[in-house]
């Protein structure tokens, strides 16, 4: 008999007002919405069961937080269907955008009217053999070759959550695709704070920033961090980052934090405290909340 996949923790209910409101136009670049499972079903095979966290409960977050839009990406509770991200476009069309996942059962055509309610992209998976894991997650690059042209018909990102063992393997492949459209890497690479800046693949990640062939967003430091809640060893790899170039990173919460334990969830009003603690200058803030989100995401 399958095992039911486990219940995760929920975000924090009541997160802290951030001490500086964010620019007028600003973007999470970065959150999920999952559920309710009676109107929008968890897939089989899916590596975890997640509190619900609808799309109107982002909405408020993204109000309390101050931030004018979200980009909402599909996780790994929901699968290939991708109809929560639908609806969530559908009833807040000034406030959101989405990127999706999907396997080559749906036809390149069908972006085409993804396009018209507010998808900018697909999300991609990319796992080295180790790092495989036991459970039904993304899609790899043989599905974005079916998508490629249409994608890149349409104007979208290329989104990747990508194993940071492949990151110096793969940046050749990245770079040929930057040439098509928008190439993103979540969550600054997922690499281990105690690896350091000068890890082989980070750095391949750093020269890509650098010359203008990948966005990254600058997600999930708490991912990357053994340090709750201030995720100090995080920071190299945030200050290294903005110093390639600022005009090529985007900012999230990754709301609702899947796979966190409760003990060290994040407050995301903290989250966004510490984002402008570690981007003091004014200017590049606004690049990463406002204008690199919506020259991507914003049409």
């Amino acid at each position: 008999m399958n095992q039911e996949p486990p219940l995760i923790a929920a975000p924090v209910a009541n997160p802290r007002k951030p001490r500086i409101a964010p620019s007028p136009g600003a973007w999470d670049a970065h959150a999920h919405v999952m559920g309710p499972p009676d109107t929008f079903p968890y897939a089989e095979g899916r590596g975890y069961t997640p509190a619900d966290v609808p799309a109107e409960k982002f909405v408020a977050l993204l109000d309390h937080l101050g931030f004018a839009h979200g980009l909402v990406v599909q996780g790994n509770a929901h699968g290939y269907d991708n109809r929560v991200i639908f609806d969530a476009l559908a009833r807040y069309p000034d406030r959101l955008r989405g990127v999706v996942i999907s396997d080559t059962r749906v036809p390149p055509q069908a972006l085409r009217a993804w396009d018209k309610i507010g998808v900018r992209g697909m999300r991609y998976h990319l796992f080295s053999d180790a790092g495989k894991p036991g459970y039904v997650r993304g899609v790899g690059l043989d599905v974005f070759d079916v998508f490629r042209k249409t994608m890149a018909d349409l104007g979208w990102a290329m989104q990747v959550f990508c194993d940071c063992r492949l990151m110096a393997e793969l940046a050749p492949a990245l770079r040929d695709i930057a040439r098509e459209m928008p190439v993103i890497v979540d969550h600054m690479l997922h690499l281990p704070a105690a690896r350091g800046v000068n890890d082989p693949n980070f750095q391949a990640l750093l020269k890509l920033v650098g010359d203008g062939d990948a966005y990254v967003k600058l997600s999930g430091n708490y991912r990357l961090s053994s340090q709750f809640p201030d995720y100090a060893d995080a920071r190299p790899f945030h200050d290294a980052l903005v110093a390639a170039n600022p005009d090529r990173l985007m900012w999230g919460t990754d709301w609702p934090h899947t796979s966190i334990a409760a003990s060290a969830m994040p407050d995301d009003g903290h989250l966004l405290d510490l984002f402008y603690d570690w981007t003091p200058d004014e200017n590049v803030r606004q690049k990463i909340l406002v204008d690199t989100p919506q020259r991507l995401f914003g049409r």
